[in-house]
Formats: structure tokens, C-alpha cells, sequence
């Protein structure tokens, strides 16, 4: 187990344990949170525990190449049964997810310091967020960290079925800059879009050539 120091540096990955945990405590500053993405690091943890800084092997990723649209998407998305903005809800967005269970967790995961600290990323144009809306009412989105050409995907929400899908495939669609989804860990539903589990290294590789 690593414990930071006062300075936003990191220990390199490959020591993290079998799980992905790499390092323990440190703070939420912009300055280290920039940090961690840059090297494939992300922060996770009970709202009551210290910070536990993350660097999963193997990489849940999404090369938008080999985005999988479904019969059914690609009808919603013909009729346009949403309607989609880029990072004019953030706020709203982050207090909804934070009400998502992630990685089998019990309770909440993103906290009063976490929701801050995304706040303040978006603020310097380093977060951003994806809003589905319905009849002029958020239903679905989902936010995150670009790092160059990468977007760091952090956490979504669906208030109706398909809206954080619809969200998440018209965002890589409309995003040809973008090379890669950091999806962080596997999930059944990145799976069924296209998104698949690769090396750690491969992944740090494509982080550091960005």
C-alpha cells in the first residue's frame, strides 16, 4: 500500500495490486487529479474512507471504430427521440450520477469533496458532460475527463430507458477528434456497445502517445 505525499506525484501503475489500487490519500486538487489521468490513474472510494487512487490491468476501453449500435438505437436515434447538449448541465448531471452504484458498491460513492472537485475541473474545461433530455427534462448522461484526444469516462446516469445509451454512442458519433473511451472497468453495458478489455501497458502506451 502507497501512501501520497504533499506532492501530486504518483508511484508508476505497475504497482498497483491485482485489484487496481495503486495509492492511498493525497487530495482532490485540479493539479493532481490532471496528474492521475494523465498517467491512467482515477480516484474511487467511500465518501467516509481515505482517497484510494486506481490503475486497473486489464483497461475496459471503447475504440470508437468498434462502436456497436443496436437495431434499436440506431431507430432511436433515426427519430431523434432525444435531445442532446454538451456541458450545459453539468452540475445536475454529477448530483445524478452520484446517486449510481459502482463497482457493486453499497452507498454513495461520489461525495460532497468528489462532486467539488469535478465541478472545478469542468470549470477549467477539463470535465464535461453529455445531457439527454426529454420533453425539456434531464433523463440520462454522463460526464468525464479529457486528456487530449482521450475521454476518461467517469460515471452515467438514465433516468428512461436507453437515454445514457443514446447519449453515450451520439457523443462517440459526434466526436471524430476523439480516439478512445477510457472506460475504466468492465461493465456488461460498455461490453454490449463495443468496448472490450485490453493490457494495462497497451493502454498506458496509447495515454502517453496521445
Amino acid at each position: 500500500m502507497i501512501w501520497l505525499s504533499e506532492t501530486t506525484g504518483f508511484p508508476d501503475p505497475i504497482f498497483a495490486n491485482k485489484d487496481g489500487l495503486l495509492a492511498v490519500g493525497g487530495d482532490l486538487s485540479a493539479q493532481r487529479l490532471c496528474n492521475a489521468y494523465e498517467n491512467g490513474i482515477f480516484p474511487w472510494y467511500n465518501s467516509e474512507d481515505p482517497i484510494l487512487w486506481w490503475s486497473p490491468d486489464p483497461r475496459m476501453v471503447l475504440f470508437p471504430s468498434e462502436l456497436h449500435v443496436s437495431k434499436s438505437m440506431k431507430k432511436l436515434l433515426k427519430d431523434q427521440a432525444f435531445e442532446l447538449t454538451y456541458n450545459k448541465a453539468f452540475e445536475q448531471v454529477i448530483h445524478q450520477c452520484s446517486s449510481v452504484t459502482r463497482f457493486g458498491q453499497d452507498g454513495t460513492w461520489l461525495g460532497k469533496e468528489m462532486i467539488q472537485a469535478y465541478l472545478e475541473l469542468h470549470q477549467l474545461k477539463i470535465a464535461h458532460s453529455v445531457e439527454v433530455w426529454q420533453e425539456d427534462r434531464l433523463v440520462g448522461g454522463f460526464y468525464g475527463v479529457r486528456v487530449g484526444n482521450i475521454f476518461c469516462g467517469e460515471s452515467m446516469f438514465s433516468l428512461v430507458s436507453n437515454a445514457s445509451k443514446y447519449g453515450f454512442i451520439s457523443f462517440v458519433k459526434n466526436s471524430p477528434d476523439i480516439k478512445l473511451i477510457d472506460c475504466q472497468v468492465y461493465s456488461n453495458h460498455l461490453a454490449s456497445l463495443g468496448a472490450r478489455e485490453i493490457p494495462r501497458e497497451e493502454f498506458l502506451k496509447i495515454l502517453k502517445t496521445n
